[in-house]
């Protein structure tokens, strides 16, 4: 099994580009929401360190928004508890996956937590800092505080860039990221 991780800032369409692969992919937003939603004990365990946020189940977005932008600190809470219960699921995926050629991960944080093998294929998503600015202000409503907080937690994108086997320039238009998807997938097929 091939393991091609989607990398690049936030806001960049990593996970967009990750569902172009058409192979299954692991998005660990998607997970995290679950998390939120569905899961007692990890309700309980932030409710414990942010009790004066999280008050009720299922966890509220909002509420976690407002613990991160009252402290950073928070963030870090937060990232504690939820990414052991993420590398659960991952491990899962892949377990489920096992006999697929590829497998596809959008993990934000891959390789600030050292989630990233040695032999993983490395896709860098490049996106203008524009485009990218146009759409984080739409998805957090104009807050660039919180933008900020979770761009505290990354790498630098420079980092990411260099560490990466393919680099996808994100324009935001499929035709060409397709395009880009598809030499990826034919350089293995090739190989």
């Amino acid at each position: 099994m091939i393991r091609i991780a989607v990398v690049g800032g936030i806001g960049s369409g990593k996970s967009h580009i990750a569902k172009l692969f058409g192979y299954p992919v692991f998005n660990a937003d998607i997970e995290v929401a679950k998390l939120y939603k569905k899961n007692r004990k990890c309700y309980n365990k932030l409710k414990k360190i942010l009790p004066s946020y999280i008050r009720s189940f299922p966890v509220k977005k909002n509420k976690l928004s407002e613990a991160i932008m009252d402290s950073q600190n928070n963030l870090k809470k937060i990232i504690k508890i939820i990414h052991p219960q993420i590398r659960m699921r991952l491990n899962n995926f892949i377990k489920k996956n096992k006999h697929r050629k590829f497998i596809v991960l959008d993990i934000p944080l891959l390789m600030e937590n050292k989630i990233n093998k040695k032999n993983d294929i490395i896709v860098f998503v490049d996106s203008k800092k524009k485009e990218i600015n146009k759409r984080l202000k739409k998805r957090y409503k104009g807050n660039v505080k919180i933008i900020k907080r979770f761009e505290k937690v990354q790498l630098p994108v420079e980092f990411k860039r260099k560490k990466s086997n393919f680099i996808i320039k994100n324009n935001f238009r499929n035709n060409n990221v397709k395009k880009n998807v598809k030499n990826i997938l034919g350089y293995f097929s090739n190989a």
